[in-house]
């Protein structure tokens, strides 16, 4: 199982940027995937998730309303797209999906991808 994330960098607040995570090595259309950060010093934190079809969607309370996670089966890669970034969205972004046995954990981390929000 891989994860590659991609499409971070450094933005204003204020600013748009779109995340993407190609994931291979498991049944990518009927796993459900969620998007995880985390900043320095501080636990890893659930953003976003998605159903293997893509209609039901999940959001933590400090990101809703700004950020969308979509999906394309056909590419198996999940994206977030995040608006109206604020300083403490500063994290390091990854994609994940838990295992369908016992005890059901998220696989391995990627490398993550960086966003920095900042003036």
């Amino acid at each position: 199982v891989q994860f590659v994330e991609s499409g971070g960098g450094l933005v204003q607040p204020g600013g748009s940027l779109k995340l993407s995570c190609a994931a291979s090595g498991f049944s990518f259309s009927t796993s459900a995937m969620s998007w995880h950060r985390q900043a320095a010093g501080k636990e890893r934190e659930l953003v976003a998730t998605i159903g293997g079809g893509g209609s039901s969607t999940n959001y933590v309370d400090s990101v809703k309303g700004r950020f969308t996670i979509s999906r394309d089966n056909a590419k198996n890669t999940v994206y977030l797209q995040m608006n109206a970034l604020k300083p403490e969205d500063t994290a390091v972004y990854y994609c994940n999906t838990r295992k369908k046995t016992f005890p059901y954990t998220n696989y391995p981390w990627g490398q993550g991808t960086q966003v920095t929000v900042s003036s």
